[in-house]
């Protein structure tokens, strides 16, 4: 229905256009909105306003102009002028019940778009380091950035979902040690574990399967282990210091290849498990990005010299540094530290050419928002790379607070003291993490109710969304225990007879779909789909609390039943987007 408006406003504008009442070279962008007073018709536009100055003329006479060259159609009973200038639809109210017949015929694609007309996204969500399972925290990033995409991809965009694998630097050696240190205990070994350390049973377990499969191979003697290594944090010393002497020695006394079967021992049993927990949480990805292929193909080099010979690097103190202050940032960065070791924001700048160079028409990068700050260099990267920064879209998620009670559950994947959202999705559900999740705005604030989760009320707002599904499932097979059956065909013809004032609301909403879609896709807002939701199963409960479906009149019995089957269908369509189950009886 919008889309039609915008269509015969389109037609105007070029009218005016070819007539010399507007300029061919103005770029329209027709904004047309649902009028919140139905006093004023059920669409508005200001498109008038927006044209009055380039066209030098008064807004109201420029409506007038507008509204002489739009085309009869049956959608439209009035058009009006208000104000200083808006131009108000009035839609035919018989043409409100098309929208059940425009519902029947798309079906699985009733909502879907081509506005993305094929542009290359790619969005690059959870991306957590490799080091521990995914936690509570993680899985509103996972939630957020599957819908994102998802819905993306309804509004006609070719998505790319990605997940950056940092599986270099210094995290992932602390890890690398941790599991040596512990399947040295495996071995029999008896000795301290750094305070430093990742203290998770996870560790445990990948340092027992590394024992069972290759037996005392990388043992080595913890009088060799131990010689020498400055004091932890427990004995007055510093644990930072402690644990980077651990990892020189353990890649001392293993070598380069026995190290590295350590620390992909780690790294391959965690980023599996990764890859499980994310699949049974409905999402997938098209590309597993390795971080340390950016130092294996020297993309980190060539992304370095093209910053060199674009005049951004320099040399102090021994260390080369990135002038990202001249773009936009509040400070200059290191890139390679004065040890020679690059950092963790110089991979970032290979990565993001990396995202360059792969030809994306807009990249999507969904981060903690504890990485806000970070957002100013990664900008100045793209800068001095030659791009257009308005290329990045960086989208910031809140952790997820749980609680137990009035009890906050504290999460530390360095001492393994946290909830992982395999936990969540054993105790509460798929269903309730993903739609709980994506609930708010992704920058607010959360706490995740897990009482509320589970519970079996109108007050949950998955069960109660499931249950208008569900409910329409159990009045069509009370249809078919009564031996009656739907005709289609007749309640289409009588589609007038729903005239209730639950029906007319619900024939509304209904044609909100598509809008709510297209405008959830291109602002990056998965909670406006939730809301609609929200709002679609509140009204066709009062529905079904206030009227009988199955009465004896045949035509408005198949017109009400083609009018909740229209339900079942949006209802279906958006909660499949979610990858939400849609269950036939609860």
């Amino acid at each position: 229905m919008k889309h039609k408006l915008e269509y015969l406003l389109q037609h105007a504008v070029d009218a005016l256009k070819t007539q010399g009442v507007l300029d061919h070279e103005i770029v329209v962008q027709v904004n047309l909105e649902r009028a919140r007073d139905s006093q004023h018709g059920d669409f508005a536009t200001n498109l008038a306003m927006l044209l009055a100055k380039p066209a030098k003329t008064n807004p109201r006479q420029l409506a007038e102009k507008i509204i002489a060259e739009i085309p009869t159609h049956n959608l439209v009973s009035k058009v009006e002028i208000a104000g200083p200038g808006f131009i108000n639809f009035f839609i035919n109210p018989d043409s409100q019940f098309e929208i059940v017949k425009h519902i029947h015929d798309a079906g699985s694609e009733f909502g879907l778009s081509d506005i993305g007309a094929g542009k290359r996204v790619q969005v690059e969500f959870v991306s957590a380091n490799p080091t521990g399972p995914l936690h509570v925290g993680h899985g509103r990033g996972a939630a957020y950035g599957s819908a994102v995409a998802d819905l993306l991809q309804a509004a006609g965009f070719k998505v790319e979902r990605e997940y950056y694998v940092n599986d270099a630097g210094r995290q992932m050696d602390i890890l690398a040690t941790s599991v040596w240190l512990r399947y040295l205990e495996e071995c029999g070994e008896v000795l301290p574990f750094p305070s430093n350390g990742y203290r998770g049973e996870y560790v445990r377990e990948t340092a027992f399967n590394l024992h069972k499969k290759s037996g005392n191979d990388y043992r080595r003697p913890v009088e060799l282990v131990l010689e020498d290594i400055p004091p932890d944090e427990l004995q007055g010393g510093d644990k930072e210091k402690h644990i980077d002497a651990l990892i020189d020695r353990a890649k001392t006394l293993l070598g380069p290849n026995q190290y590295n079967d350590v620390f992909q021992a780690g790294l391959n049993e965690i980023l599996a498990d990764i890859k499980d927990d994310l699949q049974e949480f409905g999402v997938s990805y098209q590309h597993w990005f390795s971080e340390r292929s950016l130092m294996e193909d020297n993309s980190l080099q060539l992304a370095l010299q093209r910053l060199d010979e674009a005049g951004y690097l320099y040399k102090q103190d021994g260390a080369t540094w990135f002038a990202s202050s001249r773009l936009g940032d509040e400070k200059d960065r290191v890139v390679i530290r004065d040890n020679g070791q690059s950092t963790y924001f110089a991979s970032d700048i290979a990565y993001h050419m990396n995202k360059l160079d792969r030809g994306f028409d807009q990249i999507v990068n969904i981060w903690g928002a504890d990485h806000h700050g970070y957002i100013p260099r990664v900008n100045a990267a793209m800068q001095a790379l030659g791009a257009d920064n308005s290329k990045l879209k960086v989208l910031l998620v809140q952790f997820a607070v749980l609680y137990r009670g009035d009890e906050k559950v504290q999460m530390s994947t360095r001492s393994g003291e946290f909830v992982t959202l395999r936990q969540l999705r054993n105790e509460v559900g798929k269903d309730a993490c993903r739609f709980f999740y994506v609930m708010r705005k992704s920058e607010q604030h959360m706490d995740f109710d897990l009482k509320l989760a589970t519970s079996k009320s109108n007050e949950n707002p998955v069960y109660y969304v499931q249950y208008a599904y569900a409910r329409v499932c159990s009045v069509l097979r009370q249809l078919d225990e009564k031996g009656r059956e739907r005709n289609l065909h007749l309640g289409m013809q009588h589609l007038n007879l729903l005239t209730e004032a639950q029906e007319t609301a619900l024939l509304t909403t209904l044609s909100k779909y598509p809008e709510i879609l297209e405008r959830s896709a291109l602002q990056y807002e998965p909670h406006q789909l939730i809301h609609y939701l929200r709002e679609l199963a509140n009204q066709f409960h009062s529905y079904y609390n206030a009227h009988q479906f199955l009465v004896d009149d045949e035509p408005l019995c198949n017109a009400r039943l083609n009018l909740i089957c229209a339900v079942k269908q949006v209802l279906a369509n958006a909660l499949n987007l979610l990858k939400i189950h849609l269950p036939e009886s609860m």
